[in-house]
């Protein structure tokens, strides 16, 4: 027997980019999107399943596209070294953990940078959890070569050169390439090497930006990285951001630091704002793991930073959707259309109280069957 459920809302952002539609329902049928209308034509019929949320908005699933499950965000040493001396076994439980805050934050698909998991006590459990969500990893799914003198992560500069990135590319078979490079010369090398995606890509110039127009390459511009950066920087330690509040760990300042991380948001921004008018595919993809960086929540931060440059709500909301899901292949996520899997998010909130309230859920439906993942 087909089972048939409307949730209305009062509004929802569908993913595809388009405006607002207010006051709608999803009717489905058995775990698809089977219709989208205005929440007055519901029939009324006894028996009939209706969710109503007239003061929520529906939204898409979120994606980051560059997550370290495996890595701690803490600003303390001492927590993220004792993480490191655990071995696997830390390593597996901290990403379970980092699981299910990306899948209470409505995070429901990620690409993974870490290929550190592997079997071990918590595997079962990385293992289960991971169907909650949508996991894409480097080494196995993809490829993610850092290529830049300046890494503006937590993680190693690249030793390679232009010869070695060819050689890599060349083998990668069916194999997405993701490439972390930063200044105009590496991002054009990386470009000219056939890589199908730029990560970070500070400082690398309009020109660069009209070839990734042009040939259709993603960029994932890690803008949160340069933020937090630089509220370290001016607040003499490092921060972490969890929704309004900021834990500062105790720090010197360091004025040519503020110096500098001002001057890199401030240029990313101005990129982002360019590549917005030039039609650049742009993916929200927020470090998580990163010192500072919390899994999950992140993500909302990363938005209004895409909306800071210029994008509209709706435009924003896609490049945290679907674009990264549909350039991981995550084909059950995405923008919400009849057809399409009926896995979304009910914010606490109208259309006017977005992206903030995009950190405050009413529920998660998941191949429409309503889940809230309590932790």
């Amino acid at each position: 027997m087909v089972q048939t459920r409307y949730i209305t809302a009062g509004g929802l952002i569908d993913g595809s980019g388009a405006g607002v539609r207010r006051n709608v329902f999803l009717e489905v049928k058995d775990g698809i999107i089977a219709g989208i209308g205005p929440a007055a034509d519901i029939p009324r019929n006894e028996g009939v399943a209706v969710d109503e949320f007239p003061h929520c908005t529906m939204v898409p699933p979120l994606v980051d596209c560059s997550v370290s499950l495996s890595r701690s965000p803490s600003v303390e040493k001492n927590v993220r070294s004792a993480l490191e001396e655990a071995g696997i076994a830390g390593r597996e439980s901290l990403a379970a953990q980092h699981i299910r805050y990306c899948h209470s934050h409505g995070v429901l698909g990620v690409a993974d940078n870490d290929d550190s998991i592997g079997p071990g006590e918590h595997f079962q459990e990385v293992t289960v959890l991971g169907g909650m969500i949508d996991i894409r990893s480097a080494g196995s799914d993809f490829l993610r070569i850092v290529y830049s003198d300046v890494d503006n992560s937590d993680g190693p500069v690249s030793r390679l050169n232009r010869e070695d990135l060819l050689g890599i590319l060349k083998q990668r078979g069916n194999k997405k390439a993701v490439v972390v490079a930063n200044g105009r010369d590496r991002v054009q090398e990386a470009l000219a090497a056939g890589c199908d995606a730029i990560e970070q890509g500070y400082g690398m110039g309009e020109d660069n930006l009209r070839t990734m127009a042009e040939t259709g390459v993603l960029w994932i511009p890690s803008v949160l990285m340069a933020k937090n950066a630089l509220d370290g920087a001016a607040s003499g330690g490092d921060v972490m951001c969890r929704f309004s509040m900021r834990y500062v760990a105790p720090g010197k300042a360091d004025p040519g630091a503020e110096t500098f991380w001002k001057r890199m948001l401030s240029g990313q921004l101005a990129q982002l704002r360019h590549a917005r008018k030039l039609g650049v595919k742009t993916a929200v993809g927020t470090g998580a793991g990163n010192i500072g960086i919390i899994h999950g929540e992140s993500v909302v931060e990363e938005i209004k930073l895409f909306i800071k440059a210029g994008y509209s709500l709706e435009e924003a909301i896609r490049c945290g959707s679907d674009i990264g899901a549909g350039f991981f292949g995550m084909e059950n996520l995405g923008a919400l259309a009849v057809g399409r899997q009926a896995t979304f998010l009910v914010a606490r909130g109208t259309v006017q109280q977005l992206p903030r309230k995009l950190s405050y859920l009413e529920g998660i439906y998941v191949d429409g069957h309503l889940t809230k993942w309590k932790m």
